[in-house]
């Protein structure tokens, strides 16, 4: 039942101003995001990877609405992968990118701004010894992303990329994004789309998930999934025995600071596991996504906000 007012909330600008000049404890947003700068991050990343995992690294941002701002993240991504390369942390540490931040939705030119933004990211990805994935936003961008996506893979084969469960549409992407080098994210999806192009009842969104992760291990490409609940954990792992494929060519995906043991605890079992780590200082909307994702962090939140440490 809080799903929608949460979701909601991360788009109000007047509760996000309210939020942010609150003295929120540090321990709810480091909970979910180690830090704003690139130094932050590249300790996290050290600290996970000494773990034994992987980390795809997101620069929080979205909505876009200036080129500055765009240039600004562009600065920020190529900040960070040189830190990796130079801390040598590059190899298991990707870049997630968000289209919307690096200009997409500017007037006129803003498709043609992010591709080129996202293209300069992936140069320097490369350069550093590692790769990108294009995160997928809103109900409204799948065919933008996924059409910058099929440019960036003429030079950059490597770029993957974010599929959603929970629109109607996405079994028949993992279809054709199915193929021999493809990286593929499957997530349930964390935005508020309508009805008419998303499913809306959680079962409905599992049995999605169910189907388009049995498409992605038969396929020829790389699956990654992206889930904490334990069910598809475990039907994910059958898929692939089911499928011979071994330990290695798919991984599991989880946030930075949700199920650490389960985490640990697959790595154990010999399986890659690589954690989304945000970071930066707009983490308002992403905080309330996570929040709506699961509310029972809702009550850690305003234990924070209330206690003002």
């Amino acid at each position: 039942m809080l799903r929608q007012p949460l979701l909601l909330l991360s788009r109000s600008e007047k509760v996000k101003n309210l939020v942010t000049a609150m003295p929120i404890s540090g321990a709810i947003v480091n909970r979910f995001v180690p830090g704003e700068t690139t130094r932050d991050a590249v300790e996290a990343t050290r600290t996970l990877q000494e773990q034994g995992l992987h980390t795809t690294l997101d620069f929080l941002g979205e909505d876009t609405l200036d080129r500055e701002q765009a240039d600004k993240t562009v600065d920020a991504y190529l900040d960070l992968l040189r830190a990796l390369s130079e801390h040598g942390l590059a190899r298991n540490a990707e870049a997630s990118l968000k289209l919307s931040a690096l200009g997409q939705a500017l007037p006129k030119d803003g498709e043609k701004i992010s591709l080129e933004n996202a293209r300069t990211i992936c140069h320097a990805a490369r350069n550093a010894g590692t790769m990108v994935t294009l995160d997928m936003e809103d109900h409204t961008t799948p065919d933008l992303t996924l059409g910058t996506l099929h440019e960036l893979r003429k030079d950059f084969p490597e770029t993957g990329c974010v599929v959603q469960s929970y629109l109607r549409r996405t079994e028949a992407d993992c279809r054709d994004l199915a193929y021999e080098g493809s990286r593929v994210r499957l997530c349930k999806g964390a935005y508020s789309p309508p009805e008419s192009v998303a499913f809306q009842d959680k079962a409905e969104v599992d049995r999605s998930f169910v189907r388009c992760l049995k498409v992605l291990m038969a396929g020829q490409g790389y699956p990654m999934v992206a889930t904490h609940d334990p069910r598809m954990v475990d039907i994910a792992g059958a898929l692939a025995t089911r499928n011979a494929r071994p330990q290695g060519s798919y991984e599991y995906q989880m946030l930075y600071g949700m199920r650490p043991d389960e985490q640990r605890r697959l790595v154990e079992s010999g399986e890659k596991v690589r954690v989304y780590l945000p970071y930066g200082s707009e983490w308002y909307g992403y905080l309330m996504r996570r929040l709506a994702e699961r509310p029972a962090n809702v009550t850690f939140f305003l234990r924070s906000l209330l206690t003002k440490k």
